[in-house]
């Protein structure tokens, strides 16, 4: 199981939120069976939308992170409840390519530059907001740095990491994000470069065996900063039955009527690969 805690400093301008995600990005890994760069590049998302959505204010709002960058990987999808439990999708699970020029695992090059990152919240209103930036470094905690400060106009700084295993598996995975409200001082601003700029990676550090709450009281040191929240979080998807029917029906009954002439329909869910098998009577049914 993760673990995610946030932070606020002592004056309550600058909070920031820590996610230990070894377990969510091994379960990544599991369903969608991915390669080293997908699994490094679809668990920084996973873990970015984790820290955003754990951010929303009501139990069922959500958030959905979008990325398609042009590269081998395709479209990149996470999506987190505000508890920070999330789900996500690669379009092309199985991506080689070489190592980038620092010996590192190429997420750059998986997901390519050449595209956005779109933010969609439901926030339980009539219509969601959404938000859409032009990548700038195809890292993605860049990109959601970016996200942020354009479209949000919250100034942030956004670290994810992912360390594979020679055998595939997730050696180590997380991430933080420090947000600043609009009263924060100068000073805060200072502290918060000093301590980034001598920070070691995150998958450093959890290496050394640090939890989210140190990583994140760190990030904050000089602050005098509290804990605020401290949760499990984990992969979850919320497929059914009754969600896949709603989809089946929005396809049309024109789309029903070709399937219903099939002995069986099989619907697989993106996230977490459960099937749900349809006979040809139950395809009738949902035209009806």
């Amino acid at each position: 199981m993760g673990r995610i805690v946030r932070t606020i400093s002592k004056d309550a301008s600058v909070v920031c939120s820590a996610i230990d995600g070894k377990d969510i990005v091994a379960e990544i890994e599991r369903i969608h069976k991915t390669s080293a760069v997908c699994t490094a590049a679809l668990g920084r998302l996973a873990l970015g939308a984790s820290l955003l959505g754990f951010g929303l204010k009501g139990k069922d709002d959500s958030i959905t992170l979008r990325m398609n960058g042009g590269g081998p990987a395709g479209s990149l999808i996470a999506v987190s409840d505000s508890f920070g439990n999330v789900k996500a999708y690669i379009q092309n699970p199985v991506v080689e390519i070489p190592l980038n020029s620092m010996g590192k695992l190429d997420v750059r090059g998986a997901v390519g530059t050449d595209g956005t990152l779109s933010v969609i919240k439901d926030l339980g209103l009539k219509e969601p907001y959404s938000g859409q930036v032009p990548i700038v470094s195809g890292e993605i905690a860049e990109d959601i740095t970016s996200y942020l400060a354009g479209s949000e106009q919250v100034p942030s700084v956004c670290a994810l990491g992912v360390l594979v295993n020679p055998d595939l598996t997730c050696a180590q995975a997380g991430g933080f994000l420090i947000q600043l409200l609009p009263f924060a001082p100068d000073e805060a601003v200072d502290i918060i470069e000093n301590n980034i700029k001598n920070m070691q990676s995150v998958t450093q550090l959890l290496s050394n065996g640090m939890t989210a709450e140190e990583i994140s009281m760190k990030a904050l040191e000089g602050l005098e900063a509290n804990v605020l929240d401290d949760f499990e979080v984990k992969y979850h998807c919320d497929c059914s039955r009754a969600r896949v029917e709603r989809a089946l029906v929005s396809l049309g009954s024109e789309q029903l009527e070709d399937l219903s002439k099939e002995e069986n329909t099989e619907v697989k869910c993106h996230f977490c690969d459960k099937a749900y098998d349809f006979s040809s009577s139950e395809i009738k049914g949902l035209i009806k």
